[in-house]
């Protein structure tokens, strides 16, 4: 599935209201993304996300982290798949979504966000989790903010008409 970056998307059949608004997407860049959650959560406000929750994670302590775990030293080969290739070969999708309710910044540049779960007081620190920023990189695909924390660039993509994704897209995978 071919999903060319700053473009509107949507998907086919997508939604659990007839005639209600469409679900979409704006495909951009993961350090806009993470830019419109910083804001967001500055001014008070927690980010929706949706992630593969499965990956790199350590449940009990509850850290998602790219080192928590050393596949390649254990299996003596190198697991490298860029982010579109896990969606398309099915490696990665949407498993779960949570919020960001804090980030951890350093001369303007993410470096660790709080979420906050929804299984309860278990793992972490009583439902909340840590996530570095590489983590976030590669296993979160969408955050939701309030249109006031979109770039103009951003905003002009949703003036675009959307292409829309077949319902068996992985990008629809958190709203079935």
């Amino acid at each position: 599935s071919n999903k060319e970056m700053n473009e509107h998307y949507t998907v086919s059949f997508l939604g659990n209201v007839v005639g209600g608004q469409d679900i979409s997407y704006a495909n951009v860049e993961i350090n806009i993304m993470k830019r419109m959650a910083a804001k967001s959560i500055k001014a008070g406000e927690a980010v929706w996300f949706g992630c593969d929750v499965g990956k790199m994670f350590h449940r009990d302590l509850g850290v998602m982290d790219m080192s928590l775990y050393d596949y390649e030293l254990l299996f003596g080969t190198d697991f490298k798949m860029d982010k579109k290739a896990k969606l398309e070969y099915g490696d990665s999708v949407m498993t779960h979504a949570m919020l960001l309710t804090a980030v951890d910044m350093k001369g303007g540049q993410s470096l660790k966000w709080r979420i906050e779960n929804s299984w309860g007081n278990k793992g972490g620190d009583k439902g909340y989790m840590l996530m570095t920023d590489n983590w976030f990189d590669e296993y979160t695909y969408e955050v939701v903010v309030d249109k006031k924390y979109l770039p103009q660039k951003v905003l002009g993509i949703f003036e675009l008409d959307p292409v829309s994704l077949n319902p068996w897209d992985p990008m629809g995978s958190l709203a079935r």
